[in-house]
């Protein structure tokens, strides 16, 4: 799955469609945050709940290259401590 741009709360329901087909895969969810330049606690929090799903599933979430300030809220909902989540290429904290 590929995220681009802004996710937020406005964005929640565009992202609900994507992230259920995510929950039928077969394998590892790879999440590309490379090009995401913003994301709210809710779309973090969405991401948990799949990620818990997955785990229940004998699957991972990777979630590739988020951008410092994505990184920041990963951090803060502490989406990176959660089991059956792997941060790949993580981006350094900011100050």
């Amino acid at each position: 799955m590929r995220c681009s741009g802004d996710e937020d709360i406005a964005t929640r329901g565009r992202r609900r469609t994507a992230l259920s087909r995510a929950l039928a895969i077969q394998s590892d969810l790879v999440v590309d945050m490379r090009e995401l330049t913003f994301a709210d606690s809710s779309f973090l929090l969405d991401l948990a709940i799949v990620a818990r799903r997955l785990r229940h599933a004998g699957r991972l979430i990777r979630i590739r290259s988020p951008q410092p300030q994505v990184w920041r809220v990963i951090e803060h909902v502490g989406l990176h401590r959660l089991p059956g989540v792997v941060i790949e290429g993580q981006a350094p904290a900011v100050a």
